[in-house]
């Protein structure tokens, strides 16, 4: 498996309702992601999409590090993450993210809660958590702000999330529920949340 590197500068990416800033975090080239979008904004479209790419299956390998913003409230867990098949107005897409804060969290429901699978529209957690608890979110060990590895590997309907090298998956899923075939790449942030993207590859 050849692993292909994509460039993730700010002038590749369409964005929606986040800046985008080239910066250097914790000695890495990174792109910062920063959610800009009114707090009224409830529905999780806060993406920035990497212009010209199309993903079917394969796997895809990048660092994140991510954080909330210190205006935000510490309800708010960090969300980041990235979205696949991604159709071409923003929806529909499938997504992987981390809750950072929940990882080292001294409640266990909370850590239980650390890495979630979402489809859009239609799936996002909260119904997913209310009609199939457990079964589209994980625990993993995470720390804010720190880099994290994260591989995603999707096949067919059958999506796979591994997790600072994990030689298993941290998060199955194995019924992809936006029914897109083919689409682009985000990388996704939350209400709150600042992350930091770096080494971004993909294999097809």
């Amino acid at each position: 498996m050849q692993l292909l590197p994509l460039l993730l500068l700010a002038a590749n990416l369409e964005t929606h309702h986040v800046k985008v800033e080239e910066v250097t975090f914790k000695g890495r080239p990174a792109l910062r992601l920063t959610d800009t979008a009114p707090a009224s904004l409830t529905d999780p479209a806060r993406l920035a999409i990497l212009k010209n790419s199309s993903f079917t299956d394969g796997a895809i390998e990048f660092d994140l590090a991510g954080d909330r913003l210190p205006s935000a409230p510490e309800t708010s867990r960090g969300f980041t993450g990235l979205a696949f098949r991604v159709g071409p107005a923003g929806q529909p897409y499938n997504a992987f993210y981390l809750r950072p804060y929940n990882g080292r969290s001294p409640n266990q429901v909370q850590r239980n809660h650390s890495v979630q699978y979402i489809a859009i529209p239609g799936f996002d957690w909260a119904p997913l958590r209310e009609k199939f608890p457990q079964m589209y979110e994980s625990y993993v060990d995470l720390v804010p702000g720190e880099w994290t590895h994260v591989k995603i590997e999707v096949r067919g309907n059958t999506a796979k999330l591994y997790v600072n090298h994990a030689p298993q998956p941290n998060l199955i899923v194995n019924d992809l529920l936006t029914g897109l075939p083919s689409g682009a790449l985000a990388l996704w942030i939350g209400p709150g949340s600042q992350s930091h993207f770096a080494n971004l590859r993909v294999s097809r």
